[in-house]
């Protein structure tokens, strides 16, 4: 068929074959994931004034919610539904505005594509880097509604136009915006002139910059005005927003809010680091209250604008006040001011005080996560048609593959990418994919069919080798293809011939996976296995650490007592009655200890190598063994390890023959396998690759923090590439209570694609139930071995960068010892000649792995994308959850080589470069005053905040080294969904469940002034959950959740909520549950009280906020990406 043809929709093709599990992913059951958190950027610019607007000002005036983009002039409608208003006036009361000088750590530098590897800002090639989406195929863009009216609001002093004009919905109303044609673009906006609808994408404008002249009025209209005496929880969108639903598809990976309430996505996975202690929680640095109004109680319930008449289109709504809540009218429990607002100067002969950007007149997460749940929840998503924007990873919703892989294993920056180099360049957007091939699909999907072709294996192209998928075209009656990716005809195989119909399909089309479907298997025939020969089941050694500490902390009788139980399950294959994994153990400090488990001896039989430097192993049989034929000398074994080593006075450590133990014995087995390591201590006993304690704070911020990030010895690097060979995987659960040098330890983890663990300070008490939960998972989750991953793209584009826990020692091949259902692969393409606008581009990711009863099986996912010639298309399809994470990911690898302030200039500018292309491009002629954002990527500039702000790019004094350099690691392997939470933590009022509801609270937006002295909030971001009480918390509350009576009396040590039969504390443990079995890591729960120590902890996450160690507060970064855009412009 040919590329640009839909593919079929076939009947289903019956369960899966037995024999073939699936990938469960316990956190990811279709279910989007919740918000990221972002990190910090800088205070304001000196320098930067913003004339305030005149003060009439509308706070109603949202921005368009994701449906429609809107345009402020877009001439249908009284009020620009993403107009920003004027700025409002500093609070009379709070913390005093913030230094203005924050802004110029920003240097406007070179036009970047991603981060500079250099210190001088380096340029990177920007060939490829621009990805223009174009619009999906089934979006339609409906007419301007006939009412057009463009209205200069002089009381407001500034400018707003809409782009329908409708009747204001009824106040109750949640959702979807009013129907009418679908604004272009968002625009916020402080006093200004009106701004015409511009063609492309919907534009987001905040308007700042000098109002026109106009006097100045003290009193809103109240026409334009909501009052303030709405419903708590609901807020109707502003009268006369009408907009209809963005014609645009919602940008497929755009960094979402924290997910909104609803349920929690059953299936979804987070994996985040787990904090340890409480006084680090490594994420984004801490921000500071923020500098923005309060805006109104938490939601009760999230409303935008009415739901839409006309289909919901996948773009963006128009937001109604850029977030849930009320209006500012007066509101309970918040101060009416808005503490801490950065004094933009005054408005040009206006002698009211200066304003500021209103916090809900610019876009929020929440609204957007909000509005892709209403618009796209409740549809399944149906792969047939190329190009298609999915919906937010923070929206729960149904795949049907018909021909493209599902977006739970792949996403895109772009839907629709440039068709030139050129284009690419302009742009600056990044061409990338996220990659989960072993993703964990929800139970209501088909797990990917296992496909047995016999000796002849799978049908390749002959020239480039790609795998037979639904775009390949079957020619000469059926007896020759031509390659979708490189164009060769290849003969078909004889078995494999099937005569056509007569619009050129294959007859037996529905009947085979690879014909119909975008994801599929094909059981690997032995020329694809190492040596010719088919591999053995793999084996899994336990190998604990009993040095002092880790005896002397319970720590080592506690593993062997949760391994008894825990080898009962290992993964196993489909219907199998046990696991093919065989197990062994070792024990060690300075020397190691083997352990003969046969089966036929009456007790385990204990082995030590004291010749660390040559390291061998002492046994072959009986090392690995069955685990039901040895379990009685195991169990005995395992009752005995404590007792041995109970009085055991040995402090010192080795690490690196640990692993060529494990190397070692995988070898002589001749099978792949997996490395738990459980590890406390800097290995400083003489042995080969011996460390020792670099830890020097004072090299932050200078040209030499990059090696903190670095490892301090190539001899990791070159064991890693021994391990990646075997297929030696290696998961490392550290319990540090001192530095470690996670950038050292973590390099055979790392690039063998294993997984680390960190839990500092480790006390049972506390750190029991996370370290045993993400053990199990660990053990239990479904694993690929000895794996090799290939990306073919079609004619004009090709992979070029490669992002993950893996090792290359080619520049196509991504080879991992182990990939999970958790680790993800991020691939960067550039353009090597042009794409057309008819054929498209392909992408095929093959994946070569062995399964846990050693099976050596291909998983392959295909995905087609649109190409255009207009940058508008490629705004218009953009995924901004997924560009973050690829930009994140690019800058945690840019700390590796370049300063830190040189790879936060970086990013900035790239996003400043982005941005203003859209605006010279894209958007209709405006003052240079409005801030004009595409639909799709109106959130970027809040969350590359956050990114900025995380401890990794900005860290406060309390963040360790081995923090940062753990979360490096931790983020370059996370999927979308998880990075999404992660720099914008999902917060949730707890005091506003429902208890007789399933449903979670609606979620606000991180910033202290949403927090209300008599509420109870929670806030997660993938590796805690801080319960956060109010210091007016009502007494019964106090009593259903923590059964004491006084705010007093509740208890910091807390590490789990008490059980008490009432519906509160039910609920609110229900709630924690959910969010547990989202995220792939178990996170530590944190209870702060208001004015606690703990409490600059948890404010930490309050990404919008100003943060301690300098981070910008969102309405501050947006003005400064403001400045940054016209300073491009002009």
């Amino acid at each position: 068929m040919s590329v640009n043809q839909q593919a079929h929709t076939g009947p289903p093709y019956g369960q899966p074959q037995p024999g073939y599990q699936g990938y469960q992913q316990p956190a990811y059951g279709g279910q989007p994931l919740p918000g990221e958190q972002y990190g910090a950027y800088n205070g304001p610019m000196p320098g930067y004034q913003q004339p305030g607007p005149p003060q009439g000002y509308f706070p109603s005036l949202g921005f368009p919610s994701k449906g429609s983009p809107v345009s402020i002039n877009s001439d249908t409608s009284s009020l620009p539904p993403n107009f920003i208003g004027s700025l409002r006036a500093p609070p009379t009361t709070g913390a005093p505005p913030p230094a203005s000088g924050a802004y110029n750590q920003f240097g406007h530098g070179d036009v970047q594509n991603g981060i500079p590897t250099s210190a001088a800002p380096v340029q990177r090639p920007p060939a490829s880097q621009p990805f223009l989406p174009r619009s999906a195929p089934s979006q339609q863009y409906g007419p301007p509604p006939a009412s057009v009216q463009q209205l200069t609001n002089h009381m407001a002093g500034m400018t707003i136009v809409s782009t329908t004009a409708s009747a204001p919905p009824p106040a109750g109303l949640g959702y979807g915006p009013p129907t009418s044609a679908p604004p272009v673009s968002e625009t916020f906006s402080a006093p200004y002139t009106p701004y015409t609808a511009s063609p492309g994408p919907p534009p987001t404008t905040v308007f700042q910059g000098p109002p026109l002249a106009q006097p100045p009025f003290p009193a809103q209209p109240m026409s334009m005005q909501r009052p303030p005496t709405q419903v708590p929880g609901f807020a109707p969108p502003p009268p006369s927003t009408g907009l209809g639903p963005s014609p645009y598809p919602p940008p497929a990976g755009a960094p979402r809010p924290p997910p909104m309430p609803g349920p929690p996505l059953p299936g979804q996975s987070l994996a985040g680091p787990s904090a340890s202690q409480p006084n680090h929680v490594s994420s984004p640095p801490p921000p500071s209250p923020m500098a923005g109004p309060h805006p109104g109680p938490p939601m009760g319930g999230l409303h935008g604008p009415p739901p839409p008449t006309h289909p919901p289109q996948p773009g963006y709504q128009i937001q109604q006040n850029g977030s849930f809540e009320q209006v500012r009218g007066p509101q309970p429990n918040y101060p009416g001011a808005y503490p801490g607002a950065p004094n933009y100067g005054s408005q040009p002969g206006a002698p009211p005080p200066p304003k500021r950007l209103d916090p809900d007149s610019i876009p929020s997460p929440i609204q957007v996560i909000e509005d892709d749940r209403n618009n796209r929840g409740s549809e399944p998503f149906v792969t047939g048609v190329r190009g298609q924007v999915p919906p937010l990873v923070t929206t729960n919703f149904l795949v049907k593959d018909q021909g493209n892989a599902s977006p739970r294993y792949i996403r895109c920056t772009s839907y629709n990418i440039p068709c030139t180099s050129d284009m690419a360049k302009q742009s600056q957007v990044p061409l990338a994919a996220v990659i989960k091939p072993l993703a964990t699909l929800p139970p209501e999907e088909n797990l990917p069919y296992l496909v047995d072709h016999g000796e002849s294996g799978p049908v390749r192209c002959n020239r480039c080798k790609a795998y037979m998928c639904p775009f390949m075209q079957f020619i000469e009656g059926g007896r020759r293809f031509q390659c979708c990716f490189c164009s060769c005809v290849t003969e078909v195989p004889p078995q494999y011939f099937q005569h056509l119909d007569h619009t050129g399909k294959r007859v037996d089309f529905y009947d085979r996976p690879e014909l119909s479907l975008g994801s599929y298997e094909f059981l690997a025939t032995v020329d694809y296995c190492k040596n010719n020969k088919f591999p053995s089941p793999p084996a899994f050694i336990f190998m604990i650490d009993v040095s002092y500490n880790a005896v002397k902390s319970g720590l080592v009788r506690l593993i062997c007592e949760e391994l008894k139980s825990l080898l009962d399950y290992l993964p196993r294959e489909g219907n199998m009655e046990e696991s093919a994994i065989r197990v062994g153990f070792v024990t060690y400090n300075k020397v190691l200890h083997f352990y003969n488990v046969k089966s036929s001896l009456a007790q385990p039989q204990m082995m030590v190598v004291s010749d660390v430097a040559d390291m061998f192993v002492p046994l072959l049989d009986g090392f690995l063994v069955n685990v039901n034929e040895s379990r009685t000398v195991i169990t005995s074994l395992l009752d005995q390890i404590p007792e041995m080593f109970a009085d055991t006075r040995e402090t010192e450590t080795v690490f690196a023959p640990v692993i060529q133990a494990g190397l070692e014995a995988l070898k002589a087995a001749e099978c792949a396998g997996k490395l738990f390591i459980f590890h406390t201590s800097l290995p400083i006993a003489e042995a080969p690759g011996k460390l020792k304690n670099r830890d020097d704070k004072k090299l932050i911020n200078t040209d030499k923090e990059k090696t903190l990030f670095q490892p301090q010895t190539s001899f990791y690097n070159n064991l890693a590439k021994d391990c990646v060979a075997q297929g030696c995987c290696v998961d490392l659960f550290l319990f540090p209570n001192q530095y470690l040098d996670v950038a050292t330890l973590g390099v055979v983890p790392y690039q063998t694609g294993g997984s680390i663990y960190k839990y500092a300070y480790f006390q049972l008490e506390t750190d029991q139930d996370r370290f045993l939960n993400d053990l199990r998972r660990d053990v239990q989750k479904e694993v690929g071995f000895d794996a090799v991953m290939r990306v073919r793209t079609s004619t004009g584009i090709r992979a070029t960068d490669f992002f993950g826990a893996f090792y290359m020692s080619n520049t196509t091949d991504v080879e991992m010892a182990g990939l999970d259902c958790d680790k993800t692969i991020t691939v960067e393409f550039k353009h090597d000649d042009k794409l057309s606008e008819d054929s498209g581009a392909l992408l095929q990711c093959a994946l070569l792995y062995t399964s846990c009863a050693g099976q050596r099986r291909l998983r392959i996912h295909n995905l087609s994308l649109n190409c255009c010639t207009q940058l508008a298309d490629l705004y218009r399809n953009c995924e901004t959850d997924t560009l973050i994470n690829y930009l994140a990911k690019y800058a945690y690898r840019g700390v590796l080589s370049s300063p830190v302030k040189a790879v936060r200039d970086a990013l900035i500018s790239q996003c400043a470069q982005i941005l203003a292309c859209y605006r010279k491009n894209c958007a209709s002629p405006s003052s240079a005053g409005q801030l004009i954002l595409p639909e799709c990527m109106k959130l970027l500039p809040v969350y590359l905040n956050c990114v900025l702000k995380s401890d990794v790019l900005q860290p406060g004094p309390e963040v360790t080294t081995d923090d940062r350099a753990y979360i490096r690691q931790l983020v370059t392997s996370m999927d979308v969904a998880e990075t999404n939470v992660f720099f914008y933590p999902r917060l949730l009022p707890l005091t506003k469940a429902d208890v007789d509801s399933d449903s979670l609270p609606a979620a606000i937006r991180n910033s202290e002034e949403r927090l209300c002295k008599g509420d109870i909030y929670l806030l997660e971001n993938g590796l805690n959950i801080f319960v956060w009480v109010g210091v007016n918390v009502q007494q019964g509350l106090l009593q259903n959740l923590f059964g004491v009576s006084s705010f007093n009396q509740i208890s910091n040590a807390l590490n789990a909520l008490p059980v008490l039969e009432n519906p509160f504390s039910r609920k609110v443990r229900s709630i924690v549950d959910m969010l547990q079995v989202q995220r792939s890591r178990y996170m530590k729960l944190i209870i702060v009280k208001q004015e606690d120590k703990l409490e600059m902890l948890f404010k930490h996450f309050l990404v919008e906020d100003k943060s301690l160690n300098g981070g910008a507060s969102y309405v501050d970064f947006l003005c400064h990406m403001h400045k940054e855009i016209r300073q491009l412009l002009s």
